[in-house]
């Protein structure tokens, strides 16, 4: 689902800039992988770019999706709209605040992405997570009404409603129950088996990362630099 190699992003100018490196990256189909480090160490800032909202500084190799689609080449040739389309049909977010548009309902901030993408409106797949996320009396709501746990549990829904082949999530389970986070985690699990996603997921849940035995990018700081590397036993890379 992801293909990465020497990967930079650059942030800020003069002494407050900033980079970030991801050296090396391979998602399959159905793996989860954390992203791990310090606040402020440009976690949020990798996410962006691998979901294709920041433009690379540099990327030796840079293939997304099913089609492995060579993103670096679509860069390189200015093709904007291509990319967009590209990150709508393929790629899902989960926003630390939820992201939900306020003056869509619940059910209209879930379904959009099938919208756009003219698909079905109905999905058993996003049903499971409404079940699962205990959410099913809060679809006539508008996001100011919830909490900002609902958000979050609302925007994983939405994520992963067009089955994606990336979902990328900035802790999805920040503002979560110990047993709502256990639930998130879990549907992470069974969504990336039954639909063939790759996760990508910024947390500081230990407990959660521990138990589902999750692979891990962690960030080494150096001056003006954070590199991403695997912690551990990580075979994502």
């Amino acid at each position: 689902m992801l293909r990465i190699q020497q990967l930079e992003v650059s942030r800020g100018q003069g002494p407050r800039a900033f980079r970030v490196q991801l050296p090396a990256l391979a998602l399959e189909a159905g793996q989860i992988v954390a992203v791990t480090g310090v606040s402020g160490c440009g976690k949020s800032t990798l996410l962006e770019t691998l979901g294709l909202l920041l433009k690379p500084k540099q990327v030796k190799a840079f293939r997304l999706g099913r089609q492995a689609m060579d993103i670096k080449a679509l860069y390189a040739d200015g093709r904007e709209s291509e990319l967009a389309q590209w990150r709508a049909r393929n790629l899902g977010f989960v926003l630390q605040n939820g992201g939900l548009l306020p003056y869509l309902s619940v059910w209209e901030n879930m379904v959009l992405p099938r919208r756009l993408l003219g698909m079905p409106i109905k999905a058993d797949h996003l049903d499971a997570a409404i079940a699962t996320l205990k959410l099913g009396r809060l679809l006539n709501l508008y996001p100011s009404a919830l909490s900002i746990g609902e958000r979050q549990r609302v925007a994983f829904s939405r994520a992963i409603a067009h089955a994606p082949g990336l979902v990328l999530a900035d802790e999805p389970t920040a503002a979560l129950d110990p047993e709502t986070a256990h639930d998130v985690f879990q549907l992470f699990f069974s969504l990336a088996r039954e639909l063939d996603l790759a996760v990508l997921l910024v947390s500081h849940d230990w407990d959660s990362l521990s138990q589902f035995a999750i692979p891990r990018l962690q960030a080494r700081l150096e001056p003006g630099l954070s590199v991403f590397l695997p912690q551990g036993d990580a075979t994502c890379c």
